[in-house]
């Protein structure tokens, strides 16, 4: 079983953010035995900011030493994947999604950390946002992995951009709204893109923007009876306008373009858009990273069909089942998603920089109420009316609002994200993109019915 779904799930995609970063670094001195754990995590901003403040902080306080290797999500995939399903042993925390985690716990492949979490006071288990520790659930109801952060998606735009064209972003724009902005902003001549979207394959690459698309289109990956739709009137109309934007205003190198390659251009100010993650807005406000922080406005994702289109998505820290160092690995998990990190943070780094949504208490802090400003609210807004049960406008067979909850979505998703991808590139079409990821879709289905 394991090595089967193992096979299944080798070369997924994050969905959401970030893949900036790569190769293997240690953080902390010494390396006994006793008092080293070892952490693989994806490589983004958040990510590589806990491993600048592990050593004077966690391992000072604790004595614990953390070995971390960081990669791209591409191969962060692969590399969790691989170990937690066969059992590997070589990890001692990890970094997965809010996708793996429930199918993982029923597999039996993780620790469940509720029973430490609510053992421990300073903890506050009851301040975590509860859609976040529902995603990391499992059927027993207890948490499998602690959330690191949360995030939604929402619309980013360079108001600096829309005042010389004297365009107005409404709070809740359509999809129509923004293909009429991206057709005035593209400019070209200047190196400005209308709009940047994912266009890198991967499901949770290139099909987690899409898939809301789709949603608020009509569409859906399967109908309540497990009837696939990939090719479905609704489902091929969000693909084709998704795929007609980024060629007609989009940036260059768009097949190529994940959530990193997004974050630089529309942080360089080479896009007047962004459709991505709500865990971007941190380094976009950040002056150190970003040339257009304080220049950027910030809009629910954008809808067609439905209220609201916004994906939900955590990165969260869980513990293989086969770690020998568990009490260890709790101590790291635990300060990790504490408030006191989230102190750390704002104290070291800049308070825009905070791993937010995942707890309430956070936007109460007022510090971070001021340097997120432009974000906090949409931000926890897009979250609280993200809706997995049902994102569409009709039933789904499986929760997620990005992906579909079954462990044959990642290798399917992948596929079809793949020759969608051709499509952006020239080198495909929509209709034999999805002609053949209904065929996919179809043999995935006959399981379930």
């Amino acid at each position: 079983m394991s090595k089967k779904l193992a096979a299944i799930a080798v070369g997924l995609l994050a969905f959401t953010a970030g893949c900036s970063g790569a190769g293997s670094t240690t953080t902390g001195s010494g390396d006994s035995a006793d008092n080293t754990i070892t952490a693989l995590m994806v490589g983004n901003p958040q990510m590589e900011d806990i491993q600048k403040l592990t050593a004077d902080n966690f391992t000072k306080q604790t004595g614990i030493t953390v070995k971390f290797t960081i990669l791209p999500e591409n191969e962060l995939r692969d590399k969790v994947t691989q170990d937690v399903a066969n059992q590997g042993g070589q990890y001692d925390v990890a970094t997965v999604g809010a996708y793996e985690v429930p199918i993982w716990a029923k597999n039996g492949w993780l620790h469940e950390v509720s029973t430490q979490a609510q053992a421990d006071s300073a903890y506050d288990v009851n301040d975590l946002i509860k859609p976040m520790v529902s995603s990391l659930s499992g059927e027993d109801g207890k948490m499998y992995a602690a959330p690191f952060y949360g995030e939604s998606s929402f619309l980013m735009y360079n108001k600096e951009l829309f005042d010389a064209k004297g365009l107005k972003m409404p709070e809740k724009p359509t999809w129509a709204q923004v293909a009429d902005f991206a057709a005035k902003l593209d400019d070209k001549s200047k190196g400005v893109s209308g709009i940047c979207l994912r266009g890198l394959p991967g499901w949770g690459e290139l099909f987690a923007p899409l898939t809301t698309v789709v949603n608020t289109y009509g569409g859906t990956w399967f109908d309540k009876d497990w009837n696939a739709q990939v090719s479905s009137p609704e489902f091929k109309e969000a693909t084709n306008f998704y795929v007609n934007l980024l060629k007609q205003h989009g940036q260059p190198g768009a097949p190529q373009s994940g959530f990193t390659e997004c974050l630089n251009t529309f942080g360089q100010g080479k896009a007047a858009m962004w459709y991505d993650a709500t865990s971007a807005a941190g380094t976009l406000e950040d002056p150190n990273a970003s040339k257009v922080a304080g220049k950027v406005g910030y809009a629910y994702a954008p809808v067609n069909k439905t209220e609201y289109s916004g994906w939900l998505w955590t990165w969260a820290w869980a513990m293989p089942k086969t770690t020998k160092k568990a009490d260890a690995a709790w101590k790291f998990i635990s300060w990790a998603t504490s408030k006191d990190y989230e102190k750390l943070v704002g104290e070291k780094l800049g308070w825009s920089r905070l791993p937010s949504g995942k707890r309430t208490s956070t936007y109460s802090i007022p510090e971070y109420k001021e340097s997120a400003k432009a974000f906090a609210d949409v931000t926890l807004g897009s979250i609280e009316h993200a809706d997995p049960t049902n994102p569409g406008v009709q039933p789904r067979p499986a929760l997620g609002v990005q992906f579909v909850g079954i462990p044959e979505f990642a290798d399917l998703g992948t596929k079809v994200s793949q020759e969608v991808s051709a499509a952006i590139a020239g080198s495909n079409t929509v209709d034999k993109a999805l002609a053949d990821g209904q065929k996919q879709a179809e043999d995935v289905a006959k399981k379930y019915k």
